[in-house]
C-alpha cells in the first residue's frame, strides 16, 4: 500500500474510533462550543495537512533512502538484526519526540509557537492534531536530522509516524479509562489522564508529562506528573493568560506566534 494512503487510513480509522470512544465514554463536560472547537481545530489540521504534512512522510522517508543509500548513521556501521534495528530506531524517533516537546516549552521562540497547541480550552482527539504550521515545519527538520544522526530506515519512518500520530489522537482523547487500567498502560504508554495534566493552567503541570507515546521519557527525565493537584474534574484546561473563547479564532491562531505578547501575557512556561 502506498504510504500516503497507509497513514491517511490509520488515521481516518484512529480518529473515528476515539471520537466515537469520546461520545460513548467521556471522561469530562466540554465547557465551550464543541461545534465551533471543531471548526477552529479542523481549519488548523487542514492548513496542516495541505501545507506540511502530505510532504513531511515523503520528505523524511526521502531523508532515510538517501542515508541508507551512502550507509550513513549510526545504525548504518552496527551489523544488528533488522528486529533489533526496528526496535531501536522506533524507540530513537519516540524519544526525540519527547525532547522537541520538551524544547518547545523551554525556549521562548519555539513556545510562542507551540503555544497555539495549548490555547484550546477543552481536549479532546481534535486538539491532539491542532499545531501551527510553522511549528509542524520545524518538527520536520528536526525529524530529518534524527534520521540522518541514526540512520532510520525508511519504513520505520513511516511506522513510526503513524505510531506517534496515532497516539497524540489517543492520548488527548476525552475517554473515560478505568483507573486500574490506566495505572497499568502509564508503565508504558501515555493514557489520556496522564497527558491531560499536560494541558492545565497550572505552570507546573504544564511543564510535566511530555511524552506522546512511550511514557518511559517523562520517568527516566523527571517529568512526570502523577495527578493533577486540583483532580481531573477541577483542573482548568489551557492558559491561563488565554481564557476568552471568542478570540480564538483560525485567523488569530495563525498570526498568534508573529504578533507582539499582551502585556499580562504571563502564560508561558518559567
Amino acid at each position: 500500500m502506498d504510504n500516503t494512503l497507509l497513514r491517511g487510513t490509520v488515521f481516518l480509522i484512529v480518529f473515528s474510533a476515539v471520537a466515537f470512544s469520546e461520545i460513548r465514554w467521556p471522561r469530562l463536560s466540554s465547557h465551550h462550543s464543541k461545534k465551533t472547537r471543531w471548526q477552529r481545530n479542523l481549519g488548523l489540521i487542514a492548513i496542516d495537512v495541505v501545507v506540511v504534512y502530505l510532504w513531511m512522510p515523503l520528505t523524511v522517508v526521502m531523508v532515510a533512502t538517501r542515508v541508507h543509500d551512502h550507509q550513513l548513521g549510526i545504525l548504518n556501521q552496527i551489523p544488528l538484526p533488522t528486529p533489533m534495528v526496528w526496535l531501536i530506531a522506533l524507540i530513537w524517533m519516540d524519544m526525540v519526540i519527547y525532547w522537541q516537546h520538551r524544547w518547545f516549552h523551554q525556549i521562548g521562540c519555539l513556545w510562542r509557537l507551540h503555544k497555539v497547541h495549548h490555547l484550546d480550552l477543552d481536549i479532546d482527539v481534535s486538539t491532539g492534531l491542532r499545531f501551527h504550521p510553522a511549528e509542524i515545519l520545524l518538527s520536520l527538520l528536526l525529524k530529518c536530522a534524527a534520521v540522518a544522526f541514526m540512520g532510520v530506515p525508511a519504513q520505520v519512518v513511516v511506522v513510526s509516524e503513524i505510531l506517534i500520530n496515532s497516539a497524540a489522537m489517543f492520548n488527548h482523547g476525552n475517554i473515560a479509562i478505568p483507573a486500574p487500567l490506566d495505572r497499568l498502560l502509564r508503565h508504558f504508554l501515555v493514557t489520556p489522564d496522564m497527558h491531560r495534566i499536560h494541558h492545565s493552567v497550572t505552570v507546573r503541570e504544564t511543564n510535566s508529562n511530555y511524552g506522546f507515546c512511550l511514557s518511559w521519557w517523562d520517568f527516566l527525565f523527571h517529568s512526570y506528573t502523577e495527578h493533577p493537584q486540583k483532580g481531573h474534574q477541577g483542573m482548568q484546561i489551557g492558559l491561563s493568560d488565554y481564557q476568552s473563547f471568542a478570540r480564538h479564532t483560525l485567523v488569530y491562531l495563525l498570526k498568534l506566534p508573529f504578533i507582539p505578547p499582551q502585556p499580562d501575557d504571563a502564560s508561558a512556561p518559567k
